[in-house]
């Protein structure tokens, strides 16, 4: 299979420095190896996505010089796919309707104990009230979450492998772990139609990503993502997890430090592509 690596960003805001970061660097890595680097618009949120900032992207992808093969996929297109996925989990009985907020989660919660997570790579984790809830009651005002502890029953066995240098390996995927300091992720979220998690691996298995490449913020997922892939049949590409860009106070880049948007530096200050490359430790691309 070709050697094949993507960018997904989420059109949500402007790219940063370190978004300009993976991105390069999943293109330099398919580049090397003769393969492929796709463009993902990762738009299912509709609510916070935006047009005008899916044509930025564009821009400031094209000006750091990288192209992609079209057209885009875009997962605000995708919804009947991710409806597939998870039906062939509720048909293993893996899913539950869930009302809790934010709110009720906490209070469920309770007080915290020495030794046991609070929260994982989902955010807090969930202490099952609605697990007994079936799907036939699910309403729109629910979310879909997954039954972590019927689904690494249900799952074969599988491990990934990792190249990042933090982590690099091989991962086995441990029943414990997943149960205990991730638990019942959110498949479906409310009036979205999918949630990241499902959406990823359905996505990345449909472009025949080989290599997944993205911040190390993303590693504590890749389990979740595994096992999503052993339930549903899918192949396991290999992860490579990169550190992250952070600022003068060692804070990771978000969307809303405008300061150091792609399009600020190319625009306003007058920075080059090579410039760019520089900021964030890359070496420069080859002509």
């Amino acid at each position: 299979m070709t050697f094949t690596t993507r960018f997904a960003p989420s059109p949500t805001g402007p790219l940063h420095l370190g978004h300009a970061y993976s991105a390069l660097l999943a293109a330099d890595m398919a580049r090397a190896a003769g393969g492929r680097f796709l463009l993902r618009i990762e738009d299912i949120d509709t609510s916070r996505s935006r047009a005008s900032w899916t044509q930025q992207i564009y821009d400031d992808l094209h000006w750091l010089g990288l192209s992609w093969p079209e057209p885009v996929m875009q997962q605000s297109l995708r919804l009947p796919r991710y409806s597939a996925a998870l039906a062939q989990l509720t048909a293993l009985g893996l899913t539950y309707p869930c009302r809790c907020n934010r709110r009720d989660i906490e209070a469920a919660a309770g007080a915290p104990q020495e030794g046991v997570p609070q929260f994982g790579p989902d955010g807090r984790i969930y202490p099952g009230t609605c697990r007994d809830r079936n799907m036939a009651d699910a309403g729109p005002q629910d979310v879909i979450r997954l039954n972590m502890e019927k689904a690494v029953q249900a799952a074969p066995l599988r491990h990934f492998q990792e190249t990042g240098e933090a982590h690099a390996g091989q991962h086995m995927l441990e029943s414990d772990q997943l149960i205990a300091a991730v638990g019942d992720i959110i498949l479906v979220r409310r009036g979205m139609g999918s949630a990241y998690h499902l959406s990823v691996v359905v996505d990345d298995s449909d472009q025949n990503i080989t290599h997944v490449v993205r911040g190390k913020d993303l590693f504590e997922a890749t389990q979740i993502h595994v096992l999503l892939q052993a339930l549903l049949g899918l192949p396991t590409p290999i992860y490579h997890h990169h550190r992250l860009i952070r600022d003068d106070q060692g804070k990771r880049l978000a969307k809303r430090d405008d300061a150091r948007a792609i399009a600020k530096y190319r625009r306003e200050d007058g920075a080059r592509p090579q410039d760019i490359r520089a900021m964030v430790g890359l070496p420069q691309a080859p002509l």
